[in-house]
């Protein structure tokens, strides 16, 4: 059987890290099985839907390079839940009622007063068909429940959580459709998932409950269930999802100058012991990608440790992949140089200009300047077709004695205007000896 997950998003709001964990995981599940990962657009609350964040979450797994085999929209799909929920008005298995929100509310904190479990009594069973025909006249329009069978325990052996068993006594029948004739999340879910041959379920353990009534509406709609797997959540590294970083969505990530590469990498471990390894990709992450793998502790998602990574893919990332984002005139070589010392690739501008021009003169004490005079002097008489940095340091070292932090840094400093930056040796040749020339004698000015 082909493995097939799915990846469902509301388009409800812009996708931050907790849902592409969810995305990328189902990703890999099905990557390392042979298997495809399908798109479902959750868009049942048309009121709060809108177009633009559907546009949005395709291009945000496009920049992560996540595909998918198919898309299927919720609001294209009412006919096929109509026909399902149906089957089970028919069954007996849905059933009318009436109370509101403060009723409910008020028979749950009455049961919790006596300690008891806050389950719905089913009231609404008693009610006869004289009884709903009175409400229909009165203007009462019914919401939808879905009928439990508290005869059959459930019980599904999770891939993370491992054997799971619930009482069905002891939860409530849950609400499958609104009095205005909208649709929830748990009978969709289950119909889409019985309709598009989805095998496997990976998702936040805030679900765990829902599983346990949804693998009742896979036996009512005659469908064996999938495999369910339930990962912890997402936190911060302050120990709970922040409200930033629960709002942090793609695009903030790529203004900040994160790779899809350096996310894809961080993301795909948390959860698990396994160490984070900014030299695999996709496809060797999909590979290694096993669910036994996975702890019941919360994932911790540290902004540090995606900075960190980043910064080890940005150091390896080939010219041709980042060309389209350097500066007019940057080519392979100042890339080589520059890519060591970047945080993101934004910043390569500013080591262009640097190396670029035009810099102010640094402040040097008289020694310095005069010893950066000497090595304007000696610059003019080297050969520069190779290692000119090797040779002017080489040079210099023989005629002042200098060497370490005396030698090198007053020439970083006129040369750089920094005391820290890339490898002068390959820095150096693309400055260029008139300007590294220009530079020194700048530097000597104040003498």
């Amino acid at each position: 059987m082909t493995t097939i997950t799915r990846f469902a998003p509301s388009p409800t709001g812009r996708l931050h890290v907790g849902n592409i964990r969810t995305a990328l995981h189902n990703w890999l599940l099905a990557k390392q099985a042979g298997g495809h990962m399908l798109l479902r657009i959750d868009d049942t609350d048309v009121a709060r839907s809108s177009e633009e964040n559907v546009a949005a979450i395709r291009a945000d797994l496009a920049w992560l390079g996540l595909d998918y085999a198919a898309e299927y929209r919720q609001s294209a799909r009412f006919a096929l839940y109509e026909a399902q929920f149906e089957r089970l008005v028919a069954q007996g298995r849905a059933y009318r009622c009436y109370e509101t929100a403060q009723e409910l509310d008020l028979r749950r904190k009455v049961l919790l007063s006596r300690g008891l479990p806050p389950v719905y009594d089913r009231a609404a069973l008693a009610l006869s068909e004289a009884d709903h025909a009175a409400r229909a006249a009165a203007g009462e329009a019914p919401h939808w429940r879905f009928k439990l069978d508290h005869d059959q325990p459930i019980r599904w052996d999770d891939g993370i959580r491992g054997p799971q068993h619930f009482d069905p006594r002891q939860m409530s029948d849950p609400v499958i459709c609104r009095a205005d004739g909208s649709w929830l999340y748990m009978l969709p879910s289950a119909i889409d998932d019985i309709d598009m041959g989805v095998t496997q379920v990976l998702r936040g353990e805030d679900h765990v409950s829902n599983t346990a009534l949804q693998i009742q509406m896979f036996t009512a709609l005659d469908a064996a269930p999938p495999a369910f797997a339930h990962e912890a959540l997402l936190v911060g590294s302050e120990g709970k999802l922040s409200k930033r970083l629960g709002a942090t969505g793609m695009a903030e990530l790529r203004a900040e100058g994160i790779e899809p590469e350096a996310l894809v990498a961080l993301l795909a471990r948390l959860g698990t012991a396994d160490p984070v390894d900014a030299a695999l990709d996709a496809a060797q992450l999909a590979a290694s990608f096993d669910l036994s793998r996975f702890g019941r502790a919360p994932a911790r998602f540290d902004e540090a440790e995606l900075a960190r990574v980043n910064a080890a893919i940005l150091h390896h990332l080939p010219f041709d992949a980042v060309a389209d984002r350097l500066p007019d005139g940057m080519g392979s070589a100042a890339w080589a140089a520059i890519r060591p010392n970047l945080a993101s690739v934004a910043q390569a501008a500013d080591w262009w200009a640097v190396v670029k021009g035009p810099l102010a003169a640094p402040a040097l004490d008289a020694d310095d300047a005069a010893f950066c005079a000497q090595a304007a002097a000696l610059a003019g008489g080297l050969d520069w077709a190779e290692a000119p940095w090797q040779a002017l340091t080489g040079a210099l070292k023989v005629a002042t004695g200098r060497k370490g932090r005396a030698l090198f840094l007053p020439l970083r400093l006129a040369l750089t205007g920094l005391e820290h930056g890339p490898d002068m040796a390959a820095l150096l040749p693309l400055i260029g000896r008139d300007e590294a020339m220009a530079r020194l004698r700048a530097a000597s000015a104040g003498i």
